[in-house]
Formats: C-alpha cells, structure tokens, sequence
C-alpha cells in the first residue's frame, strides 16, 4: 500500500493513494486473472483488502495495454500508468474486483475534479494531484480518463453479462446525479458572494444526496445487487428492493455527511488530516445550517458578518447522533428479502465515527 510519495502507510483503516502505475517495468500484456487465488469465507478483512489491492496490477496494465496497440507515445502511456487512484475497499470475487476497481476509478474521478474545482492543497496530508508541479491543469484531463477507464473495463469484462445494461444505466445515472450535486454545491458555496440565504438544511440535504450518497453508498451496494441477481422488484411482495437499498443508503450518508462536516469545525488535523476549512470557504455544511436555524436576528448577523471571510470563526457545538441511528434502524427492519447485515455494517461503521 503506497502513497503518491510512494512511502507505506502504516494505519490499515485509512485509505490509501497508490499510483496507476509503478515504476517497475510493464510486465503484463494482458489480464491474468487466473493466476491470483480466489477468496474464502475464512479470509479476513485485511486478507480480502489486499486481494483486492493485488487486482489493481492486472486492470491498469490492461488499460495501458489499449494505449500501446494504439501506438500512442510512450510518454502518454507512461502519464496514464502513474496517475492517481484512491482506495478502500474489499474484494469478493474477480467480477466483483472488477466492479470494485470501477468504483476506485470514479471516485479518483469525482476527488481529482472536487480538488480542482474547491482549489484544495491537501487531501489527507498529502498535495492535491493537480497541485503538483508536473501536472498542473493536465489533472482535468487525467479526471475525464479515470471515469472513461470504467466504461471500457465494463465493456471490456461484462458486456457478454445480462446484466450488461443494468451495470451501464447504473453508471451513467451515478455520474450524471453526482454531476448534478456538485453544480449545486458550487453556485451554493460561491467564492465572489457569500448569501446565506442561498443556505437551508434542505439545499445542505440536495447536496449531500446528489454529490455524494449515490456513488459512495448506494452505487457499490447496488453493484453487488446486480451482479448476484436481485431482480428490480419481488412481485410476490411488492417490494423494490433497489428503491428499498437507496432509502437507506441516502439516509446514512446523509448522518455520515453531518459527521463530516462537525469533523471539519471541531476535528484535529489528526482525526482528518487537514486543518478544517468550511467555514472560510463559505461552505453550505449541517453545521451553518443548523446555526442559521436557530439563530436570532443579532447572532444571525454575526453570522453575516464572518462566515466566508479568511480566518477563525465562531460555530455552534452541537452534534447529531443517536437520533439517526434509529431513524436507521427503523428503515432496516423493513428491507424484506435483502441482506440485512449489509445495512446493519453500514450504519455502524458510520455511527461509530463519533464515539
């Protein structure tokens, strides 16, 4: 597991940021998916987790591959096998790798983009891809090709699959919803004017949903949905378990989100590597949103007054818990024929983020 600087990371529960590419020499000149070993049900997580990792070399080479019978330049190939991919995630099979690594991919999309367009120095202490010198503005582009890699692997792996379609609509619809949310969040949090009246719990909410819950909760969820055959409805019980997975799916991210976002005000640079920024970039996050509904008219206009403008501000110190988790829970007893246990880690995982 290697960062961009190409030092071990040590912490097993941070993500990690390895290269597209190493610096060894491009050995493969093919998928060789028959040589690693399949998982088992004694694997461990981290044993799964670097299974995982292990089927990056194979799909990038493969990628790389089409640039050479291309007969691209060298260099562009070369460019393309060191970009930047974040990961964390766990391997169930080599289809599911497959779909797994097309996630990676569009969430390196959707960072790199983010980073570009929020003018970020540092994620998880480390400088931005498009902050480095080398790269600069080619970053937009490297973005465009992290997400055009999915489509090809998707054709490239599945297009034999009845599923084929169901995995190309999924895609398109993530891509285009998050698209969506991220447009929002940018004429929201505009840079030039701060207007907190552009700000609600309700927009915060519309952001939440479509620049983040789709692709980060639902779309891996949905993915292992199709690949092990779960039809869009059960016409024995009338239930849509796709809509069922997506209710609840949204609803954690959203509670993950406010995590998030109290982090950013009241965290160390230890727990999220960064100091937060929010609030001096105007940021429409749970807690503004949460102070301006309950400010009154002279606090509101010390709010006017501050937030947006470079340096330290003043928040409110109030956090979302335990009303959450059963608002969670009550929506998981009702998944009916679906995994339950599926929900059940999801909303751990996050609820356990603050205690």
């Amino acid at each position: 597991m290697w960062s961009m600087n190409g030092w071990r990371r040590i912490e097993s529960h941070q993500p990690i940021v390895i290269p597209l590419g190493t610096e060894r020499e491009y050995r493969r000149k093919s998928l060789r998916f028959s040589t690693l070993s399949s998982p088992t049900p004694n694997d461990d997580q981290a044993s799964r987790r670097d299974r995982f990792i292990s089927m990056w070399d194979p799909i990038r080479d493969e990628l790389v591959q089409y640039m050479e019978q291309q007969q691209l330049p060298k260099d562009a190939c070369d460019w393309y096998r060191n970009n930047p991919i974040t990961t964390y995630s766990e391997g169930s099979s080599i289809e599911g790798s497959v779909l797994g690594w097309c996630i990676e991919l569009f969430q390196a999309f959707c960072l790199v983009s983010d980073d570009i367009m929020d003018k970020c120095l540092v994620r998880r202490t480390q400088p931005r891809w498009h902050r480095l010198p080398h790269v600069r503005l080619i970053a937009v582009n490297d973005a465009c090709m992290l997400r055009s890699a999915i489509f090809y692997l998707l054709k490239r792996h599945f297009r034999q699959e009845t599923y084929y379609a169901a995995v190309l609509e999924l895609f398109h619809d993530v891509s285009f919803n998050t698209d969506i949310g991220q447009l929002v969040d940018l004429i929201t949090a505009s840079e030039v004017a701060v207007d907190l009246d552009k700000f609600s719990l309700e927009r915060h909410r519309k952001i939440v949903v479509y620049k983040t819950a789709y692709y980060s909760f639902y779309l891996p969820v949905a993915l292992a949905m199709r690949l092990t055959g779960i039809p869009d409805s059960n016409l024995a019980t009338s239930i849509q378990p796709y809509r069922v997975a997506l209710s609840i799916l949204i609803l954690l991210r959203e509670y993950s989100q406010v995590q998030d976002d109290w982090l950013d005000y009241a965290g160390t640079v230890e727990q999220i590597g960064k100091v937060g920024t929010d609030i001096i970039d105007n940021k429409c996050s749970w807690c503004i949103n949460t102070a301006l509904a309950l400010a009154n008219a002279e606090q509101r206009a010390i709010l006017d007054a501050n937030y947006g403008k470079k340096g330290r501000q003043q928040g409110l110190r109030k956090c979302l818990r335990r009303s959450a988790f059963r608002r969670s829970m009550q929506k998981v007893t009702k998944v009916g024929e679906l995994k339950r246990e599926v929900f059940v880690r999801f909303l751990h995982k996050v609820y356990q983020r603050m205690m």
